[in-house]
């Protein structure tokens, strides 16, 4: 049974040695970087997932996060000792999709591997299915389910897998509200958790800084305020 390959980041050896047999206990492939570089260069399409600390010495997370989403969607996952908001913002602006505080217990760290990935195969396996429904246009937006390109006036936007997951998830529904809870619970495939609000808000942000002309009047995704968001009809 071909097993999935994750690449932990972190300059803390303890750290690395630690993720390593959670992770293999559980069953994956781990492949170990102990600074942004290696990471830069062990990143290709073999690796499904990637584990990246913050704060490393060479390169620190954010950079690394931001070159390997220049040619790479797989789910990233930040690793941070820091509890800040602000550091956790940060690092989903720059194109993570979750992160884990440190100290962290195994059992919440392969949970969030193991919804970020499954969200990650079920887009794959739903895409390559529906070919009735291989694209979805809204306006001069279209939305390829099957390669998950988005082309704005046939200009390719580069979007990340959570991204457009969103995107995906409220064009399908076009017109329906769905509640942060809602959007956290269907993209991020577990229950809502205490920042989610924030963590959602800062993808919607990015999201629309790349389909949007102004995102400060969105002609795509609607705020509805006190309930959530929506594509308009």
């Amino acid at each position: 049974m071909h097993k999935e390959k994750i690449l932990v980041v972190d300059d803390d050896k303890d750290i690395r040695r630690i993720l390593k047999i959670y992770l293999v206990n559980t069953g994956y492939e781990v492949v170990l970087a102990s600074n942004g570089k290696e990471a830069l260069e062990l990143t290709d399409d073999s690796i499904k997932l990637i584990l990246l600390d913050v704060m490393m010495s060479e390169m620190n997370g954010i950079d690394v996060c931001v070159k390997i989403r220049e040619k790479y969607n797989m789910p990233i996952i930040f690793l941070t000792a820091k509890a800040e908001v602000i550091d956790k913002v940060e690092g989903l602006a720059a194109g993570g999709d979750d992160y884990i505080t440190k100290p962290f217990q195994g059992v919440e760290l392969v949970a969030r591997v193991q919804a970020n990935l499954r969200r990650y195969t079920q887009m794959g396996y739903k895409a390559s299915t529906e070919e009735d429904k291989n694209s979805i246009c809204i306006d001069d937006l279209n939305i390829n389910l099957i390669s998950y390109t988005v082309e704005k006036n046939r200009d390719e936007i580069n979007l990340t897998k959570t991204e457009f997951s969103i995107l995906k998830l409220l064009a399908q529904n076009r017109g329906r509200v769905f509640s942060i809870e809602q959007i956290y619970e269907n993209v991020w495939g577990q229950e809502s958790i205490l920042n989610a609000e924030n963590t959602v808000s800062v993808h919607i942000k990015k999201l629309r800084e790349k389909i949007e002309d102004d995102n400060k009047k969105p002609k795509y995704i609607k705020t509805v305020w006190g309930v959530g968001y929506r594509i308009h009809q």
